[in-house]
């Protein structure tokens, strides 16, 4: 094993959902508009995660980064150093990439380019509300330009988006695809499932409320009071009072088979935060019998 591997590292085993049970997820954490992309990453090297996820993301001042602002030599650097500490790259499409508006999708485009110099195993989308046969075809269109890249789509659930919406959704993806590991899976987001209406502050109902058929492959960790999208680190919120939520959360991953990243979707001050919640969410799963 390499040396500052996860524990979770193989050599040379390609990702997919067949995984050894002592493999069930990756934790790592996401860059920052605000900071320049080594600060996260070294992080999540130094610290030995076993994820990492890069969003290009231009913030609400501009100030932020594009998939076009990485250049050459760091794709081919953060790729060679994922690649030497076993950490499982993913890459978080954009805000301006719409899954049903194929004009924005020159941007996206060059965000699957940077999945793909990356290495990333996964393209994360957001899901918005529309029709579940649009989205599901749209989705598949995708899924032909990076099955190839072995690259899976996940597909996230936003605030605004209901457990029935995403069932709806993937019912379409799988009058299509029928057979074989998915090319096409959710991104359950427990902080945007906070904050859903029909479930404000019980993100576990929302995702009880998804169908079986529904394949997580992706989450993302931050979590609110229920009133705004806060993206609070884990544990320094509502969970650091009481963490059954997310003993829960991980109870019904484990059941649902989950072999993803899980990405604490924040750059906190202090970034310890974010040693912390790993470190925490380690301890949780290590007491399942």
């Amino acid at each position: 094993m390499p040396t500052g591997a996860s524990s979770c590292f193989k050599p040379d085993l390609k990702w997919d959902l067949t995984m050894t049970e002592d493999c069930r997820f990756f934790i790592g954490n996401q860059t920052a508009f605000f900071a320049p992309l080594s600060d996260p990453f070294g992080f999540a090297v130094e610290h030995r995660f076993g994820a990492f996820e890069f969003f290009p993301d231009g913030g609400p001042n501009g100030r932020g980064w594009a998939a076009d602002n990485v250049t050459t030599e760091q794709r081919r650097s953060f790729r060679r150093l994922a690649q030497e500490k076993g950490i499982r790259l993913s890459v978080h499409a954009a805000l301006e990439a719409k899954l049903l508006d194929s004009s924005t999708w020159g941007g996206l485009m060059r965000d699957i380019d940077l999945a793909r110099d990356l290495g990333a195993k996964v393209l994360n989308l957001h899901l918005g509300s529309g029709d579940a046969y649009g989205c599901a075809n749209a989705a598949l269109a995708l899924v032909k330009i990076l099955k190839p890249m072995g690259i899976i789509l996940a597909l996230e659930n936003t605030v605004f988006v209901s457990p029935d919406e995403v069932n709806d959704v993937f019912w379409a993806v799988q009058r299509t695809e029928t057979e074989g590991p998915p090319s096409v899976g959710l991104c359950f987001d427990i902080g945007h499932a906070n904050l859903y209406a029909g479930t404000r502050n019980d993100y576990l109902r929302y995702l009880d409320g998804l169908g079986s058929h529904v394949p997580i492959v992706h989450a993302h960790l931050h979590e609110n009071w229920g009133d705004s999208d806060s993206h609070l680190t884990l544990f320094s919120g509502p969970s650091g009072h009481n963490a059954a939520g997310v003993a829960g959360l991980l109870r019904r991953l484990r059941q649902r088979q989950f072999r993803g990243s899980m990405i604490l979707e924040q750059w906190p001050t202090p970034a310890s935060l974010l040693t912390a919640a790993h470190d925490r969410l380690r301890t949780i799963s290590s007491s399942w019998p």
